[in-house]
């Protein structure tokens, strides 16, 4: 850990030039496994604590193609995943880095499920204005957001970690 620091990492665990990369691949793979584990175990004790009747890690299929529903969100938690990627490199570094991680994840892909998806699907805008689905959406994607920058920065330590060791 002092080595991190030492080299000018800040509390995200990044340095300085894996801060200024756009990794696109790493953003895909970290907003996937993203899904599967952050943003599905919030869905997860949302659902326990009766918030919600979405349930976790569902197989239902989902038109068009009747891929698995958390096949279909861990890829659309990839390709935000990419989007976060670009971004991250413009957020603060400490404890500001993990709230702005929150925050991509809690607004962004929200509001455009909640005025592009729902719609094209049919369903109400905002996910019809109802409270807990409102907080469900937020809290769940902000929940992706952290665990897909805690993925990434876990990424950008292995590969420092390793040239280091050479």
């Amino acid at each position: 850990m002092a080595d991190t620091l030492r080299d000018g990492a800040g509390a995200s665990g990044r340095g300085t030039a894996a801060r200024g990369r756009f990794r696109p691949l790493a953003g895909f793979v970290a907003g996937f496994i993203g899904v599967l584990v952050f943003h599905q175990a919030m869905l997860g004790l949302l659902h326990l604590a009766g918030l919600t009747a979405g349930q976790p890690w569902t197989l239902r299929p989902v038109p068009p193609l009747g891929i698995p529903a958390v096949l279909s969100a861990a890829f659309w938690g990839g390709v935000w995943g990419i989007a976060l990627a670009a971004a991250e490199r413009f957020f603060p570094r400490g404890a500001g880095y993990w709230l702005a991680a929150f925050l991509f994840g809690a607004v962004l892909p929200t509001l455009v499920a909640w005025f592009v998806v729902l719609p094209l699907k049919g369903m109400p805008a905002g996910n019809g204005w109802q409270p807990a689905g409102m907080l469900t959406g937020v809290l769940v994607n902000g929940a992706w957001g952290l665990g897909t920058a805690f993925i990434l920065s876990r990424f950008s330590t292995g590969r420092r970690n390793l040239t280091k060791a050479v």
